[in-house]
C-alpha cells in the first residue's frame, strides 16, 4: 500500500490543473512575446493568470511576477532589494530555507552585507523582543522570515511582524512557500514588501512560482536579456506552468476551508494514534504538536533510535510509506537538517517529517501508524533475542 506523506516537499498535480494546462502544452504553443495571434493568445493566458493570482491575494496584477519557483523568487527579492536600495544589514533566522540563508550568506562573504540572526527558543519560536532590538540599532534593515517553517511547521504572525518591521522603517520579505494555498493571505492587510510562492506546493506544476513586489518597492533584475515580466525577470514565460499555477491557487482558495478541516483532522488523528500507541518516548520537534502555533499540514516527530540499527526513513520507504527527514533540498547533501541542528534537540533520534494533503485519508493515517508500531515491535523483539543469545 503506497502512501505519500511528504507533501511539504511536493504535491500531486490536480487533474483540473492539468486540464487547464493541456491546451498550452499542445495547440496553444505560441510565445507570449510574439505579435501574431498565436503569441497574443499565450500572452492573454499569462495576463489572465496574473489577474487570478493577484485577485486571490488581494493585490494588484502589476505587483505579481512569475518565476521558475520560490528559490528564484527569494533570490530576486533579496538580491534585488540589496542592490536596489544599497541595503547593508539583514535580519533573518537560522531556520530559514537555504534559498534565503545562502543568498544572504553570499553577500556577507563578499563584504557587502552584515547579517544578524534573531534569537529562537528550543521550539523554534522567534524572540520578537530581540528582533525589535536588532531593528532599533540597525535602521532600514531587510528582514527575511518565513511564514511557515518547511520542516517543523512553526507559524509566525505575519501581521505583527510586518507592523514591527515597518515601525523601524525596515524592508520585509517573507517566504510563504508552505502557506500559500493553505492560508488566506490578504496583502492589503499586510505591510509587506516581497512575498513568494511555488506552484508545486499547492497541487500545481513544478518549475513555476511567483513573487509579489509591493508597488512602492522595486528590484534590479537578476536575469537580463529580455523585457518579460516588465523587465524584472527576463526569459520566455512558462505559459502552461503559469496557467497551472493560477488554476491550482484558484482551486486551493475555493476549497480552503474544506481542505483545512480535513487535513487538520488527519494531523490530530495521527498525533493521537502515535501518542496513545506502544512506541515509547515519542517527542515532537518545534511547535508541530500544537494546533495553534504550527501549520495544520506538518508534524515533525522525534522517534527513538531503532535498537537493531537501520534508518527508520529507509524502513518506511521500503514499505512504500514516503516521508522525509527534513526539507527536500537538505536531502541532496550529507549535512542533514540545519533546522533541527539549530534547535539542538533530539539529534540522537530518528527525526521524521510527515506532511499531509487533501489526498490523504484517515485509513492511510491509521496504516502509517500501524506500520510504525510494527517496526518498533519487531525491533524490540530482535533486540531481546540478541540479549538472550549473549546470555
Amino acid at each position: 500500500m503506497e502512501i505519500y506523506c511528504d507533501n511539504a516537499a511536493t504535491t500531486a498535480l490536480d487533474p483540473e490543473v492539468l486540464n487547464a494546462m493541456i491546451p498550452y502544452l499542445t495547440n496553444q504553443y505560441g510565445n507570449p512575446s510574439s505579435s501574431h495571434a498565436l503569441g497574443q493568445k499565450a500572452k492573454e493566458a499569462v495576463e489572465e493568470s496574473r489577474h487570478t493570482v493577484a485577485s486571490l491575494l488581494n493585490a494588484s496584477p502589476n505587483d505579481i511576477f512569475f518565476t521558475s519557483g520560490a528559490t528564484e523568487a527569494n533570490n530576486i527579492a533579496l538580491s534585488g532589494a540589496i542592490r536596489t536600495y544599497d541595503v547593508s544589514h539583514a535580519i533573518t533566522s537560522r531556520l530559514e530555507h537555504k534559498a534565503v540563508l545562502q543568498t544572504l550568506g553570499q553577500y556577507s562573504q563578499e563584504g557587502e552585507l552584515d547579517v544578524s540572526f534573531v534569537k529562537i527558543d528550543s521550539k523554534g519560536n522567534i524572540d520578537f523582543e530581540y528582533l525589535e532590538n536588532l531593528l532599533k540599532f540597525n535602521a532600514q534593515s531587510i528582514v527575511s522570515l518565513m511564514h511557515v517553517n518547511n520542516e517543523i511547521g512553526n507559524l509566525i504572525d505575519l501581521k505583527a511582524l510586518s507592523a514591527l518591521v515597518k515601525y523601524y522603517d525596515g524592508i520585509l520579505h517573507s517566504d510563504t512557500t508552505q502557506s500559500i494555498g493553505k492560508y488566506r493571505i490578504d496583502l492589503q492587510e499586510l505591510d509587506i514588501d516581497y512575498l513568494v510562492g511555488s506552484s508545486h506546493k499547492f497541487h500545481g506544476p513544478k518549475g513555476v512560482g511567483f513573487i509579489y513586489i509591493n508597488k512602492y518597492k522595486k528590484v534590479k533584475p537578476l536575469i537580463y536579456g529580455g523585457a518579460q515580466e516588465r523587465g524584472t525577470r527576463g526569459g520566455t514565460e512558462n505559459v502552461a506552468g503559469i496557467v497551472g499555477l493560477a488554476k491550482a491557487l484558484e482551486i486551493s482558495y475555493r476549497d480552503l476551508e474544506k481542505n483545512h478541516n480535513h487535513i487538520s483532522y488527519l494531523k490530530s488523528f495521527f498525533i493521537e494514534l502515535l501518542t496513545n500507541g506502544p512506541i515509547k518516548n515519542i517527542r515532537f520537534n518545534g511547535e508541530s504538536f500544537s494546533e495553534d502555533k504550527s501549520s495544520y499540514s506538518i508534524v515533525n516527530v522525534a522517534f527513538p533510535h531503532l535498537k537493531h540499527g537501520g534508518s527508520l526513513l529507509d524502513k518506511l520507504a521500503q514499505l512504500e510509506i514516503y516521508v522525509s527527514g527534513g526539507s527536500a533540498c537538505s536531502n541532496l547533501t550529507q549535512s542533514g537538517s540545519h533546522v533541527l541542528k539549530n534547535l539542538k534537540v533530539h539529534l540522537d533520534r530518528d527525526n521524521v517529517r510527515f506532511s499531509f494533503s487533501r489526498h490523504n485519508t484517515p485509513q492511510e493515517i491509521r496504516h502509517v501508524v500501524k506500520v510504525l508500531n510494527q517496526i518498533y515491535q519487531e525491533d524490540e523483539g530482535i533486540a531481546k533475542s540478541k540479549l538472550l543469545e549473549v546470555a
